[in-house]
């Protein structure tokens, strides 16, 4: 895959967030990542908005070429976001649409509460915003069975093909467009001498799922949903694991909610849907051209 974005390393708080610039016309949009993922996800869908938007997305902490967290605090979510505004100051960004996908979607919403007013419009396609008790039972055994199958993963493979040829039949990455997985493969892995490895690391992947049941995680999200200051989407998929929290996400945050057909990468499964999703709900760009299937 030829890049087609442009990284830009910025310091932050004696760490490194990577910025991915796709260029573009227009007002800026931002776009967050899934856990375990990278900005770079997006390219399939990036490329086809330059023509609406200056196009950006951003590695979170522990992501893609972004460094990770120097202790476990750095993994909250609104510390996530505290970096994700630290780096679109230095590029002179102060407001901007945004779309967050998953964990992406929930550090859009702990913006939101730093900075009222940082984003225009949102599209929060599944955020991890949950109530406490919808995620874990309090007097439930304490392991987190997300945190220990990422632990798990398979972290290194010979080459970027070997790697998309193993993971596209698995769930839930079989999910993914072709091009999405081309995508992941390029942008969220780093080669060495003995091939390629995810660039981010199980451990990192693990660690965002246990402080996703935290205070700082899915439910300061869900808590801050009915300040929300901008115009706001969830979308969710028709087979998604969790439908009708997201149903009452939207309701909490006095936002539309969407359900297209598909699973939890909603914005990812179809590039040209995805891209239409963004232009409608995060660009408010309406027209002939931008209609997908919603129901």
């Amino acid at each position: 895959m030829t890049a087609s974005a442009e990284p830009i390393g910025v310091d932050v708080d004696g760490g490194r967030v990577t910025v991915l610039d796709w260029g573009g016309s227009g007002r800026p949009l931002v776009l967050l990542h899934p856990n375990g993922f990278c900005a770079g996800l997006y390219d399939p869908v990036a490329t086809r908005l330059r023509d609406d938007a200056h196009v950006l997305g951003v590695d979170l902490p522990g992501h893609g070429a972004s460094t990770p967290p120097a202790d476990r605090a750095g993994f909250g979510f609104g510390a996530m976001a505290e970096c994700v505004l630290a780096a679109l100051d230095h590029l002179g960004i102060r407001r901007a649409a945004v779309v967050g996908g998953s964990l992406g979607g929930a550090v859009a919403i702990m913006a939101d509460q730093l900075r009222s007013g940082c984003w225009s419009r949102a599209l929060l396609a599944e955020p991890v915003a949950f109530p406490i008790g919808r995620i874990a039972d309090p007097a439930a055994p304490k392991e987190n069975p997300m945190a220990e199958a990422a632990r798990r993963r398979r972290s290194r493979f010979a080459d970027r093909a070997a790697m998309v040829e193993a993971l596209s039949t698995r769930e839930p990455l079989s999910q993914l467009a072709p091009e999405a997985m081309q995508a992941y493969a390029r942008w969220g892995t780093v080669a060495d001498g003995n091939g390629v490895r995810l660039a981010c690391e199980p451990e990192v992947e693990a660690t965002v799922f246990e402080v996703s049941g935290q205070a700082d995680g899915a439910p300061a999200a869900w808590s801050h949903l009915p300040e929300l200051s901008c115009p706001a989407t969830v979308v969710a998929g028709r087979d998604s694991f969790l439908p009708d929290v997201f149903a009452e996400q939207a309701e909490r945050a006095g936002a539309r909610f969407v359900l297209v057909e598909g699973g939890h990468f909603v914005l990812h499964e179809d590039s040209g849907r995805g891209a239409a999703l963004i232009r409608r709900h995060a660009l408010g760009i309406s027209s002939a051209n931008t209609l997908v299937a919603e129901g």
